[in-house]
């Protein structure tokens, strides 16, 4: 039986040094939309691509980190919608219809085939770990290893966990900014009956609303909720990002959409599929006490998916948990010199 706490920091594994691009620009994927590309480390190295959270979160210069740079090609990018891509989901007017994971999924192949990249690895935390399932599940043949944290599949339990009540339990002095907006009407249960009949739904009509006085203390709202839980213990300067009314809004908007639409996925999809991807060498990293996704949801995986590699850390959700960190930076330099 798999020890799950295997991987409890003590490895030694830290971040990498910060570095810079070496090359970046705007990629056209179509549907009126052009994301944000960046490459650091070594031009002939591996090739590995970092799908960001959220969705909707955008990538940061910690996120090329993970990686050695002097072993590693790293690819990181800006998903519809948001952090440098254009047009920015919190302009008033903005339009998701073709801000799917399915279009996601098709932008990573257009991403690949236009920096000449047969096969690369693939790292996602969060939603980018349910995206680099989706993605892996539908181009097996283009991906060498998948390093996964913070598993989401966003399951109808996994999203009334966090925005219907449940987690409000744990964190009752975010979760009243979170219902504030709502006024009276905020749900405190798990099981709601009807997806349109939720938390969700109701931020919904407010996020998309055309006024600013409506939409954005919404999204600062929501936004705060999240930044405020993402550590063990809060972290002051991430819930001060959430006032930054662009980021939040978009954030906020994008993330409502996919929940609405489950993900775009059938129920149970990325379980059900995981024979697809189950010869990629994978590693799951999840913290035990992670307040946005339960590690449930990594045991659920592991348990389809016998073959991945999975550690269960003393941590929260962030992947800038030492203990996370940690496991993530271990994962990456085992596979720097496996071949493509």
């Amino acid at each position: 039986m798999r020890d799950p706490l295997r991987g409890v920091s003590g490895g030694g594994s830290t971040p990498y040094p910060p570095i810079e691009p070496y090359d970046s620009g705007m990629l056209d994927v179509g549907d009126g939309h052009s994301l944000y590309w960046e490459e650091c480390g070594c031009p002939d190295g591996k090739p590995v691509v970092v799908l960001h959270g959220g969705p909707g979160g955008g990538c940061s210069a910690g996120m090329r980190r993970f990686f050695d740079p002097a072993k590693y090609r790293i690819i990181l990018f800006d998903q519809r919608g948001c952090g440098r891509s254009t047009p920015h989901a919190s302009a008033p007017a903005a339009d998701l219809s073709t801000n799917t994971t399915w279009n996601l999924v098709s932008d990573v192949e257009k991403l690949r085939t236009s920096l000449g990249i047969q096969r690369w690895q693939v790292f996602g935390g969060s939603w980018g770990s349910a995206f680099a399932l989706a993605y892996a599940e539908t181009h097996p043949d283009r991906v060498t290893e998948l390093v996964l944290r913070g598993i989401f599949m966003l399951r109808r339990w996994e999203l009334d966990w966090f925005y219907n009540g449940p987690a409000g339990l744990v964190r009752p002095e975010w979760w009243s900014v979170f219902v504030k907006p709502l006024g009276g009407e905020a749900r405190s249960h798990l099981h709601v009956g009807s997806p349109g009949n939720d938390n969700i739904s109701r931020y919904h009509e407010l996020l998309f609303n055309p006024d600013p006085a409506i939409h954005t203390p919404a999204g600062i709202a929501w936004t705060t909720w999240e930044n405020a839980t993402v550590k063990l213990v809060t972290d002051q300067e991430i819930v001060a990002e959430a006032q930054d009314a662009a980021y939040a809004v978009a954030f906020a908007r994008i993330e409502n959409h996919y929940f609405t639409h489950a993900g775009f996925f059938r129920p149970d999809q990325l379980l059900e599929d995981i024979g697809r991807i189950r010869h990629i060498p994978a590693v799951i990293v999840h913290g035990q006490y992670d307040m946005c996704c339960p590690v449930r949801n990594a045991y659920d995986l592991s348990a389809a998916w016998p073959e991945a590699d999975l550690h269960v850390v003393l941590s929260g959700h962030a992947a800038t948990e030492p203990e996370i960190a940690s496991q993530l930076v271990a994962a990456t330099d085992r596979f720097a010199t496996v071949g493509p």
